[in-house]
């Protein structure tokens, strides 16, 4: 099997924590990691070994935070979008939501779907955002999809879901060594990464440096090499 991860999934945990550092908000915090997704999202695209990554930017559980942050990360969110059209098309990067939309403000809506259709086009890389998702709401809207059809198979299963690409490489930022609801099925055979640092202060290099020990990885699925 290629030891290349063509699917890098990160959660980008530490927006908030990096923000008291400075003896700013946490809104600072989140404002600060939209840039490192930026500059993620760019190197990827550069690579072309590299044909998808998948940004966890807000959980189903993310709604029990105070609602003024809440209420900061969905305009965020739209500012972000907004702004990064011109980076999608330059970078030649489509970008693809998933997870539960219908709860988002129509206003946020219509941005995602403008932005997903004006990048529809785009092939050096798919940029996921998972937004409002949750891996666990995810099987079960899939399961709610496919059950009036017959019996499941894990590639039924998996072909319903938002997005059924295995994800090879997986990443967590901030210091805590759990999935957090994040990509529970693709994630089977995922290689896993903790790293201490904070999402605004993750770097292109530390991204190449842990894509280098990914490589010396024997992945094996189960079976024997």
């Amino acid at each position: 099997m290629s030891n290349q991860p063509r699917h890098i999934a990160i959660i980008m945990d530490g927006n908030g924590r990096w923000a008291e550092t400075q003896g700013k908000s946490r809104t600072y915090g989140h404002e600060r990691g939209a840039e490192s997704v930026r500059a993620i999202t760019t190197y990827c695209a550069a690579h072309s070994d590299i044909d998808r990554l998948t940004l966890y930017a807000f959980s189903t559980e993310n709604w029990k935070r105070p609602k003024i942050e809440v209420e900061f990360l969905m305009k965020l969110l739209e500012r972000y979008l907004k702004s990064e059209r011109a980076t999608y098309l330059e970078g030649n990067i489509r970008f693809e939501p998933i997870g539960d939309l219908s709860i988002f403000s129509k206003s946020l809506r219509t941005v995602i779907e403008d932005v997903q259709k004006a990048t529809a086009h785009c092939n050096s890389l798919v940029q996921c955002l998972a937004l409002n998702y949750g891996g666990r709401d995810e099987i079960v809207r899939a399961a709610n999809t496919l059950c009036a059809k017959g019996p499941l198979t894990v590639e039924s299963l998996g072909d319903a879901l938002d997005c059924p690409h295995d994800v090879d490489l997986l990443i967590r930022t901030g210091g805590d060594h759990r999935l957090s609801n994040f990509r529970l099925w693709q994630a089977a055979y995922a290689e896993l990464f903790f790293t201490k640092t904070l999402w605004p202060e993750f770097s292109t290099d530390e991204l190449e440096s842990i894509i280098k020990k990914f490589k010396t990885v024997e992945r094996r699925f189960g079976g024997l090499n």
